[in-house]
């Protein structure tokens, strides 16, 4: 299932480095999960610059800050990239104790593959069933991408595996090239992070909702009480001279 195109509503501005009285907008927290060489760093900066770059040191999970206007809603927006080491599968404590971290802290995600690297394919169910682990009861976005669309030649995944992979886990799914198209990239982005401000919305409705109506102040019913025993009064007072 492809996301809408949306690129042409989507501007980007550096978040300002100013004192902690500066309103911001509401965050929008999100992580890219993948293995170990799949692009994720790329896509990143591909969407934040329009730049693509193709070699990274490997990273150790850095953040990305921004603020994004999307379709005229503000929004100041947070991704963070993971190390490709990091797995599911992990035996070292750490490691997993840092992935969870992660999840537990993003909104919503994007869990990259290669179409070059099989391997890299079959570690997204695992990432997947961890996020829905640590949010069992949350509908937090995930979107599936299959990344180096243009290395055909190097062809591991084919696109109806991540089609049926996406259907069986109930996710969106995109195959894209991120050196060779800047558009699919952003739409990507755009997309969740529409899905995750739609959440926030939900979450904000049924707290509004939620909340109980302020209690009339005692001194304005006292008043109320005080005047209807005047006015008592003054009826009663007739009758009882006659």
């Amino acid at each position: 299932m492809r996301p809408p195109t949306m690129s042409g509503h989507f501007l980007l501005a550096p978040i300002p480095e100013s004192s902690s009285d500066y309103l911001l907008p509401k965050d929008i927290k999100l992580a890219v999960l993948g293995a170990g060489r799949v692009g994720k760093s790329a896509m990143i900066v591909r969407f934040l610059t329009k730049r693509f770059i193709g070699d990274y040191e490997p990273n150790t999970g850095k953040l990305y800050s921004r603020l994004v206007y999307v379709e005229g809603d503000q929004l100041s927006l947070q991704i963070q990239d993971t190390p490709g080491g990091i797995q599911v599968q992990d035996s070292l404590t750490q490691a997993v104790d840092s992935l969870s971290k992660c999840v537990q802290w993003a909104e919503g995600f994007l869990l990259v593959y290669s179409i070059t690297d099989y391997d890299s394919y079959l570690s997204i169910r695992p990432l997947y069933q961890h996020i829905r682990k640590i949010h069992p009861d949350s509908k937090a976005p995930v979107i599936i991408v299959g990344n180096k669309g243009d290395l055909l030649h190097a062809r591991q995944v084919q696109t109806c595996d991540g089609v049926r992979l996406a259907n069986e886990l109930g996710s969106l799914f995109l195959e894209i090239s991120t050196s060779e198209n800047y558009e699919d990239v952003c739409d990507v982005f755009q997309h969740l992070c529409k899905e995750v401000s739609k959440l926030h919305n939900l979450c904000g409705d049924r707290r509004r909702a939620s909340i109980i109506p302020r209690p009339r102040s005692p001194n304005m019913q006292d008043l109320k009480r005080r005047f209807k025993q005047v006015l008592s009064s003054k009826t009663k007072a007739p009758s009882a001279l006659g």
